[in-house]
Protein backbone atom coordinates (compact mmCIF):
# COMPACT_ATOMS: atom_id res chain seq x y z
CA UNK A 1 0.00 0.00 0.00
CA UNK A 2 1.19 3.49 -0.81
CA UNK A 3 -0.67 6.63 0.20
CA UNK A 4 0.25 10.29 -0.20
CA UNK A 5 -0.05 12.99 2.44
CA UNK A 6 -1.05 16.15 0.59
CA UNK A 7 0.52 19.22 2.23
CA UNK A 8 1.48 21.37 -0.74
CA UNK A 9 5.25 21.61 -1.02
CA UNK A 10 5.55 19.43 2.11
CA UNK A 11 3.64 16.48 0.56
CA UNK A 12 5.14 13.00 0.88
CA UNK A 13 4.37 9.30 0.44
CA UNK A 14 3.83 6.67 3.12
CA UNK A 15 4.75 3.19 1.91
CA UNK A 16 3.50 0.10 3.75
CA UNK A 17 5.12 -2.99 2.30
CA UNK A 18 6.82 -6.13 3.56
CA UNK A 19 10.62 -6.13 3.19
CA UNK A 20 10.61 -2.47 2.11
CA UNK A 21 13.67 -1.73 4.28
CA UNK A 22 15.74 -3.70 1.79
CA UNK A 23 14.39 -1.86 -1.24
CA UNK A 24 15.01 1.85 -0.76
CA UNK A 25 18.08 2.57 -2.89
CA UNK A 26 16.04 4.92 -5.09
CA UNK A 27 15.64 7.34 -2.15
CA UNK A 28 19.33 8.18 -1.88
CA UNK A 29 20.55 8.74 -5.44
CA UNK A 30 20.44 12.54 -5.15
CA UNK A 31 22.30 12.81 -1.84
CA UNK A 32 26.00 13.05 -1.13
CA UNK A 33 25.80 11.70 2.45
CA UNK A 34 23.18 9.73 4.38
CA UNK A 35 23.08 9.77 8.18
CA UNK A 36 21.32 6.75 9.69
CA UNK A 37 20.14 7.40 13.27
CA UNK A 38 19.11 4.46 15.43
CA UNK A 39 19.35 3.42 19.09
CA UNK A 40 21.05 0.61 20.97
CA UNK A 41 17.78 -1.31 21.38
CA UNK A 42 16.96 -1.57 17.66
CA UNK A 43 18.26 -4.75 15.96
CA UNK A 44 21.38 -3.86 14.00
CA UNK A 45 20.09 -5.63 10.90
CA UNK A 46 17.57 -2.85 10.24
CA UNK A 47 20.03 0.03 10.14
CA UNK A 48 22.42 -2.16 8.12
CA UNK A 49 19.69 -2.65 5.49
CA UNK A 50 19.29 1.12 5.08
CA UNK A 51 23.05 1.63 5.01
CA UNK A 52 23.35 -1.06 2.35
CA UNK A 53 20.81 0.79 0.22
CA UNK A 54 22.79 4.02 0.69
CA UNK A 55 26.07 2.18 0.04
CA UNK A 56 29.26 4.16 0.73
CA UNK A 57 27.29 7.37 1.30
CA UNK A 58 26.09 6.28 4.74
CA UNK A 59 27.34 6.92 8.27
CA UNK A 60 25.75 5.60 11.46
CA UNK A 61 24.83 7.36 14.71
CA UNK A 62 23.68 5.09 17.56
CA UNK A 63 22.05 6.80 20.52
CA UNK A 64 21.38 5.08 23.86
CA UNK A 65 17.98 3.43 24.15
CA UNK A 66 15.27 4.96 26.33
CA UNK A 67 12.95 7.94 26.77
CA UNK A 68 15.47 9.52 29.16
CA UNK A 69 17.73 10.13 26.13
CA UNK A 70 15.05 12.08 24.29
CA UNK A 71 16.62 15.40 25.25
CA UNK A 72 18.42 18.43 23.89
CA UNK A 73 21.82 16.88 24.63
CA UNK A 74 21.09 14.08 22.16
CA UNK A 75 20.03 16.63 19.54
CA UNK A 76 23.29 18.49 20.00
CA UNK A 77 25.26 15.24 19.74
CA UNK A 78 23.60 14.42 16.41
CA UNK A 79 24.22 17.93 15.06
CA UNK A 80 27.85 17.79 16.18
CA UNK A 81 28.22 14.40 14.49
CA UNK A 82 26.80 15.82 11.25
CA UNK A 83 29.14 18.80 11.43
CA UNK A 84 32.16 16.55 12.02
CA UNK A 85 31.17 14.49 8.97
CA UNK A 86 30.73 17.59 6.80
CA UNK A 87 26.98 17.19 6.20
CA UNK A 88 25.41 19.87 4.02
CA UNK A 89 21.90 20.75 2.87
CA UNK A 90 22.42 18.34 -0.03
CA UNK A 91 22.55 15.40 2.40
CA UNK A 92 19.80 13.61 4.38
CA UNK A 93 18.97 11.92 7.68
CA UNK A 94 17.15 8.61 8.18
CA UNK A 95 15.55 7.48 11.43
CA UNK A 96 15.50 3.71 11.99
CA UNK A 97 13.67 2.93 15.21
CA UNK A 98 10.69 3.81 17.35
CA UNK A 99 9.15 7.09 18.37
CA UNK A 100 12.14 8.36 20.36
CA UNK A 101 14.55 7.83 17.46
CA UNK A 102 12.08 9.38 15.01
CA UNK A 103 11.52 12.43 17.19
CA UNK A 104 15.18 13.23 17.83
CA UNK A 105 16.36 12.50 14.27
CA UNK A 106 13.60 14.64 12.79
CA UNK A 107 14.25 17.48 15.24
CA UNK A 108 17.97 17.47 14.46
CA UNK A 109 17.15 17.41 10.72
CA UNK A 110 14.86 20.41 11.11
CA UNK A 111 17.48 22.64 12.75
CA UNK A 112 20.76 21.55 11.15
CA UNK A 113 21.58 24.20 8.52
CA UNK A 114 17.91 25.27 8.87
CA UNK A 115 16.73 21.95 7.52
CA UNK A 116 18.00 18.85 5.71
CA UNK A 117 15.83 16.14 4.16
CA UNK A 118 14.50 13.54 6.58
CA UNK A 119 13.24 9.97 6.03
CA UNK A 120 11.50 7.82 8.62
CA UNK A 121 11.74 4.02 8.87
CA UNK A 122 9.66 3.13 11.96
CA UNK A 123 10.39 -0.21 13.62
CA UNK A 124 7.76 -0.24 16.40
CA UNK A 125 4.01 -0.59 16.00
CA UNK A 126 3.45 2.65 17.93
CA UNK A 127 5.63 4.65 15.55
CA UNK A 128 4.09 2.94 12.51
CA UNK A 129 0.50 3.81 13.40
CA UNK A 130 1.14 7.29 14.76
CA UNK A 131 4.38 9.14 15.43
CA UNK A 132 6.30 8.41 12.20
CA UNK A 133 3.96 10.53 10.08
CA UNK A 134 2.59 14.02 10.61
CA UNK A 135 5.82 15.95 11.10
CA UNK A 136 5.76 16.56 14.86
CA UNK A 137 9.24 16.46 16.37
CA UNK A 138 10.11 16.99 19.99
CA UNK A 139 12.28 16.31 23.00
CA UNK A 140 11.65 16.44 26.72
CA UNK A 141 13.05 19.35 28.73
CA UNK A 142 12.97 20.14 32.46
CA UNK A 143 10.73 17.10 33.04
CA UNK A 144 8.12 18.34 30.56
CA UNK A 145 7.41 15.93 27.71
CA UNK A 146 7.95 17.18 24.13
CA UNK A 147 8.11 20.82 25.24
CA UNK A 148 10.86 21.58 22.69
CA UNK A 149 10.19 20.72 19.06
CA UNK A 150 9.25 21.69 15.54
CA UNK A 151 6.84 20.76 12.79
CA UNK A 152 8.99 19.19 10.07
CA UNK A 153 7.54 16.78 7.53
CA UNK A 154 9.53 13.76 6.30
CA UNK A 155 10.29 13.20 2.63
CA UNK A 156 8.90 9.67 2.94
CA UNK A 157 7.79 7.21 5.60
CA UNK A 158 8.59 3.56 4.89
CA UNK A 159 6.74 1.00 7.00
CA UNK A 160 7.95 -2.61 6.86
CA UNK A 161 5.57 -4.71 8.99
CA UNK A 162 7.95 -7.70 8.95
CA UNK A 163 10.22 -5.94 11.47
CA UNK A 164 7.52 -6.36 14.11
CA UNK A 165 8.57 -10.00 14.44
CA UNK A 166 11.43 -8.87 16.69
CA UNK A 167 9.27 -6.55 18.81
CA UNK A 168 8.23 -7.81 22.24
CA UNK A 169 4.55 -8.21 23.04
CA UNK A 170 4.52 -5.31 25.49
CA UNK A 171 5.64 -2.92 22.76
CA UNK A 172 3.02 -4.35 20.39
CA UNK A 173 0.36 -3.63 23.00
CA UNK A 174 1.62 -0.04 23.33
CA UNK A 175 1.22 0.46 19.59
CA UNK A 176 -2.29 -0.92 19.74
CA UNK A 177 -3.11 1.69 22.40
CA UNK A 178 -2.34 4.50 19.93
CA UNK A 179 -4.37 2.81 17.20
CA UNK A 180 -7.31 2.41 19.59
CA UNK A 181 -7.01 6.11 20.43
CA UNK A 182 -7.59 7.06 16.80
CA UNK A 183 -10.42 4.56 16.48
CA UNK A 184 -12.13 5.87 19.63
CA UNK A 185 -12.00 9.46 18.37
CA UNK A 186 -12.70 8.97 14.64
CA UNK A 187 -13.59 5.46 13.49
CA UNK A 188 -16.24 3.36 15.21
CA UNK A 189 -15.81 0.55 12.65
CA UNK A 190 -12.08 0.27 13.39
CA UNK A 191 -12.82 0.37 17.11
CA UNK A 192 -15.32 -2.50 16.78
CA UNK A 193 -12.77 -4.45 14.72
CA UNK A 194 -10.09 -3.96 17.37
CA UNK A 195 -12.48 -4.80 20.20
CA UNK A 196 -13.00 -8.26 18.64
CA UNK A 197 -9.55 -8.80 17.12
CA UNK A 198 -7.20 -11.67 17.93
CA UNK A 199 -4.32 -9.39 16.85
CA UNK A 200 -2.68 -11.85 14.48
CA UNK A 201 -0.37 -10.59 11.73
CA UNK A 202 -3.24 -10.05 9.30
CA UNK A 203 -5.29 -8.05 11.81
CA UNK A 204 -2.31 -5.92 12.77
CA UNK A 205 -1.69 -5.22 9.08
CA UNK A 206 -5.27 -3.97 8.73
CA UNK A 207 -4.89 -1.83 11.87
CA UNK A 208 -1.67 -0.25 10.56
CA UNK A 209 -3.20 0.64 7.19
CA UNK A 210 -6.38 2.09 8.66
CA UNK A 211 -4.49 4.05 11.33
CA UNK A 212 -2.15 5.53 8.72
CA UNK A 213 -5.11 6.60 6.58
CA UNK A 214 -6.80 8.22 9.58
CA UNK A 215 -3.64 10.10 10.57
CA UNK A 216 -3.10 11.25 6.97
CA UNK A 217 -6.65 12.63 6.74
CA UNK A 218 -6.30 14.50 10.02
CA UNK A 219 -2.87 15.98 9.23
CA UNK A 220 -3.99 17.13 5.78
CA UNK A 221 -6.75 19.16 7.44
CA UNK A 222 -4.63 20.53 10.28
CA UNK A 223 -0.87 20.24 9.82
CA UNK A 224 0.10 22.51 12.74
CA UNK A 225 -2.40 21.20 15.32
CA UNK A 226 -4.67 24.22 15.50
CA UNK A 227 -7.98 22.34 15.46
CA UNK A 228 -8.91 18.76 14.52
CA UNK A 229 -5.40 17.37 15.06
CA UNK A 230 -5.72 18.18 18.76
CA UNK A 231 -8.02 15.16 18.94
CA UNK A 232 -4.95 12.91 18.66
CA UNK A 233 -4.05 14.02 22.19
CA UNK A 234 -6.87 11.85 23.58
CA UNK A 235 -5.45 10.09 26.63
CA UNK A 236 -2.16 11.96 26.42
CA UNK A 237 -2.72 14.86 28.83
CA UNK A 238 -3.17 12.59 31.83
CA UNK A 239 -1.04 9.85 30.23
CA UNK A 240 1.99 12.12 29.93
CA UNK A 241 1.59 13.15 33.56
CA UNK A 242 1.55 9.52 34.70
CA UNK A 243 4.50 8.72 32.44
CA UNK A 244 6.58 11.58 33.83
CA UNK A 245 5.80 10.62 37.43
CA UNK A 246 7.66 7.39 36.70
CA UNK A 247 6.31 5.53 39.72
CA UNK A 248 5.44 2.26 37.97
CA UNK A 249 7.78 2.42 34.99
CA UNK A 250 4.88 2.25 32.56
CA UNK A 251 5.58 2.65 28.86
CA UNK A 252 4.09 5.52 26.86
CA UNK A 253 1.31 3.45 25.31
CA UNK A 254 0.35 2.02 28.70
CA UNK A 255 0.07 5.51 30.18
CA UNK A 256 -2.05 6.65 27.23
CA UNK A 257 -4.33 3.66 27.84
CA UNK A 258 -4.94 4.77 31.44
CA UNK A 259 -5.40 8.35 30.22
CA UNK A 260 -8.09 7.26 27.75
CA UNK A 261 -10.08 5.61 30.52
CA UNK A 262 -9.80 8.79 32.60
CA UNK A 263 -10.91 11.04 29.73
CA UNK A 264 -13.87 8.96 28.57
CA UNK A 265 -17.34 8.63 30.06
CA UNK A 266 -20.60 6.75 29.79
CA UNK A 267 -20.90 3.93 27.29
CA UNK A 268 -17.58 4.88 25.67
CA UNK A 269 -15.71 4.44 28.96
CA UNK A 270 -17.05 0.92 29.35
CA UNK A 271 -16.18 -0.02 25.76
CA UNK A 272 -12.69 1.49 25.92
CA UNK A 273 -11.96 -0.24 29.23
CA UNK A 274 -13.11 -3.59 27.83
CA UNK A 275 -11.07 -3.16 24.63
CA UNK A 276 -7.92 -2.21 26.56
CA UNK A 277 -8.26 -5.24 28.82
CA UNK A 278 -8.64 -7.47 25.75
CA UNK A 279 -5.38 -6.08 24.38
CA UNK A 280 -3.70 -6.55 27.77
CA UNK A 281 -3.22 -2.87 28.61
CA UNK A 282 -3.70 -1.29 32.06
CA UNK A 283 -6.85 0.68 32.84
CA UNK A 284 -5.60 2.12 36.13
CA UNK A 285 -2.25 2.88 37.72
CA UNK A 286 -0.47 3.80 40.93
CA UNK A 287 0.99 7.32 40.93
CA UNK A 288 1.77 10.43 42.96
CA UNK A 289 -1.28 12.54 42.14
CA UNK A 290 0.30 15.87 43.06
CA UNK A 291 3.33 15.17 40.91
CA UNK A 292 1.15 14.18 37.95
CA UNK A 293 -0.96 17.33 38.28
CA UNK A 294 2.17 19.49 38.48
CA UNK A 295 3.35 17.96 35.20
CA UNK A 296 -0.06 18.54 33.60
CA UNK A 297 -0.01 22.19 34.69
CA UNK A 298 3.18 22.70 32.67
CA UNK A 299 1.89 20.80 29.65
CA UNK A 300 2.16 22.64 26.31
CA UNK A 301 -1.63 22.42 26.04
CA UNK A 302 -2.05 24.71 29.04
CA UNK A 303 -3.86 27.97 28.28
CA UNK A 304 -3.11 31.49 29.53
CA UNK A 305 -5.87 31.29 32.15
CA UNK A 306 -4.37 28.16 33.70
CA UNK A 307 -6.84 25.74 32.15
CA UNK A 308 -5.83 22.73 30.07
CA UNK A 309 -7.05 21.96 26.57
CA UNK A 310 -8.31 18.38 26.81
CA UNK A 311 -9.94 15.74 24.62
CA UNK A 312 -12.83 13.66 25.91
CA UNK A 313 -14.86 10.84 24.37
CA UNK A 314 -18.47 10.11 25.28
CA UNK A 315 -19.42 8.24 22.09
CA UNK A 316 -17.07 5.92 20.20
CA UNK A 317 -15.98 7.53 16.94
CA UNK A 318 -16.50 11.09 18.18
CA UNK A 319 -14.47 13.44 20.35
CA UNK A 320 -14.94 16.68 22.26
CA UNK A 321 -12.39 19.47 22.70
CA UNK A 322 -12.78 21.26 25.98
CA UNK A 323 -10.87 23.29 28.53
CA UNK A 324 -10.59 21.85 32.02
CA UNK A 325 -9.33 23.22 35.29
CA UNK A 326 -6.66 21.39 37.26
CA UNK A 327 -9.41 20.50 39.76
CA UNK A 328 -11.50 18.85 37.04
CA UNK A 329 -8.50 16.91 35.78
CA UNK A 330 -7.73 15.88 39.35
CA UNK A 331 -11.16 14.25 39.57
CA UNK A 332 -10.52 12.41 36.29
CA UNK A 333 -7.13 11.31 37.59
CA UNK A 334 -8.63 10.01 40.82
CA UNK A 335 -10.93 7.73 38.81
CA UNK A 336 -7.96 5.75 37.47
CA UNK A 337 -5.77 5.78 40.55
CA UNK A 338 -5.24 2.26 41.80
CA UNK A 339 -6.01 1.73 45.45
CA UNK A 340 -3.65 -0.49 47.40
Amino acid sequence: MKTRVYLGENSYDILIENDSLSDCSDLFTKYGRVLVVTDSGVPEEYSKKIMSCAKDKSVLFVMPEGEENKNIETIMSICKFMLEHNFSRKDCVCAVGGGVVGDVAAFASSIYMRGVDFYNFPTTLLSMVDSSSGGKTGVDFENVKNILGTFYQPKRVTIDPTVLKTLDKRQIRCGLAEALKMAATFDEALFDFMAKSDYDDNDIGIIIERSVELKKTIVEQDEKEQNIRKSLNFGHTIGHGIEESGKEGLYHGECVAVGMVAMSSGDAKEKITKALKRIGLPTDASFDQRKVLKTIAHDKKATANGRISAVTVETIGKYNLTEMSIEELSERLSSVKRSR
